[in-house]
C-alpha cells in the first residue's frame, strides 16, 4: 500500500523556520518525482517545490524560491521541506504527492498519491 504521511507543521512566528517531513511507504520514493504543495481556506492548490527521481534536479515555485529547500533521505525513504524566513502568506495545510506514473511533474494533475497534509500557521 503507498502511504505519504506529512509531520513537523506547526505554527511559527514571521522570520521563523520550520521543517516538513513526508514518510513514504510501498514504494521507494527516490524513484519518482515528489512533490510539495500547499492550499489555504478558499484557495487553490499550489506547488511549492519538486525533486525529481534519485534528487537529479529541483524546481522551486516563485513565492518560496530563495527560502525553501527540498531534500531526500533515501534511507529512511523520506521527503524533506525545509523552511526558513516565514512569511503570514506561508500560512496553509502542506500537502507532499507522487508522481508514479506519466506526465509533467511541474503539473499537479498528474501526482496520483498524496498525504493527508500538515497545517502551517505563521504569524505576524
Amino acid at each position: 500500500q503507498v502511504q505519504l504521511v506529512e509531520s513537523g507543521g506547526g505554527s511559527v512566528q514571521a522570520g521563523g523556520s520550520l521543517r516538513l517531513s513526508c514518510a513514504a511507504s510501498g514504494y521507494t520514493a527516490s524513484r519518482y518525482c515528489m512533490g510539495w504543495f500547499r492550499q489555504a481556506p478558499g484557495k487553490e492548490r499550489e506547488g511549492v517545490a519538486v525533486i525529481y527521481p534519485n534528487g537529479r534536479s529541483t524546481y522551486y515555485y516563485a513565492s518560496v524560491k530563495g527560502r525553501f529547500t527540498i531534500s531526500q533521505d533515501n534511507a529512511e525513504n523520506t521527503v524533506y521541506l525545509q523552511m526558513n524566513s516565514l512569511k503570514p502568506e506561508d500560512t496553509a495545510m502542506y500537502y507532499c504527492a507522487a508522481v508514479t506514473g506519466g506526465g509533467s511533474c511541474l503539473l499537479l494533475a498528474v501526482y496520483n498519491y498524496w498525504g493527508q497534509g500538515t497545517q502551517v500557521t505563521v504569524s505576524s
